[in-house]
């Protein structure tokens, strides 16, 4: 989860947008886990805290889309201009592409958290199934867009503000992925005995994950200094 280079102060606002949101997202998630675990609570605080972050979620995500289809120029276009503005273009092309995946799966967090927060206020009877598809389904294209996102030219691109953050934030929103993964793989309901397939890996999956995007997100923050020019 990151974004692309701070131009104006249009593009700069946006990216600090798109961080806060995540932050705020990745914040609830990662005390949902708790909070879904707590024997003196209903399901369903739990259940709405994790709908709200999936909310969270696709509005950063949305913002993310937005400012991937902006232009982007480099230094070296005065020497290099065909090179550079194929390069770019193609980077410009992939940060889309990862975006909009990204941005599916989280509709599909949306889908599944409040499928979820429904059966646990009992005001629906969805089946564990179809709770649980929409989650498998957004975690695999949380992985798909991460791994996207971690190519240097998009790197490059998303995060032109933070050179030095780059690495580091993808690395983190790659292996916040996978840990989401396996927190699908570990809420698969078994039908013989209606039971997860692994607890300990649905929470933990979800309250690393959480972690990992929050702080990728954190360093995704333009510094004081660059904003204000």
């Amino acid at each position: 989860m990151s974004s692309p280079p701070a131009g104006d102060g249009n593009t700069v606002g946006r990216i600090r947008w798109t961080a806060v949101g995540f932050i705020v997202g990745s914040f609830l998630f990662a005390i949902g886990v708790p909070l879904s675990m707590a024997t003196d609570l209903s399901p369903t605080v739990a259940g709405w805290v994790f709908f709200v972050g999936s909310v969270f979620f696709t509005a950063a995500a949305t913002l993310q889309l937005i400012t991937s289809r902006e232009p982007y120029e480099t230094a070296e276009a005065s020497t290099q201009r065909r090179v550079v503005m194929g390069l770019a273009l193609r980077a410009r092309d992939l940060d889309w592409s990862a975006s909009a995946i990204q941005w599916i799966g989280t509709l599909a967090f949306n889908v599944t958290t409040l499928r979820g927060a429904l059966v646990a206020a009992g005001s629906s009877d969805a089946s564990a199934g179809l709770v649980w598809r929409p989650d498998a389904i957004g975690s695999v294209l949380f992985l798909v867009s991460s791994a996207v996102a971690f190519l240097p030219e998009v790197r490059k691109r998303r995060h032109d503000h933070v050179r030095d953050r780059s690495w580091t934030i993808a690395a983190l929103n790659l292996l916040g992925s996978v840990f989401f993964g396996l927190s699908a793989v570990g809420a698969y309901t078994i039908p013989a005995s209606n039971e997860l397939l692994n607890a300990r890996w649905s929470n933990g999956g979800t309250f690393l994950g959480a972690v990992c995007f929050l702080v990728g997100a954190a360093l995704l923050l333009p510094r004081r200094s660059r904003s204000r020019t």
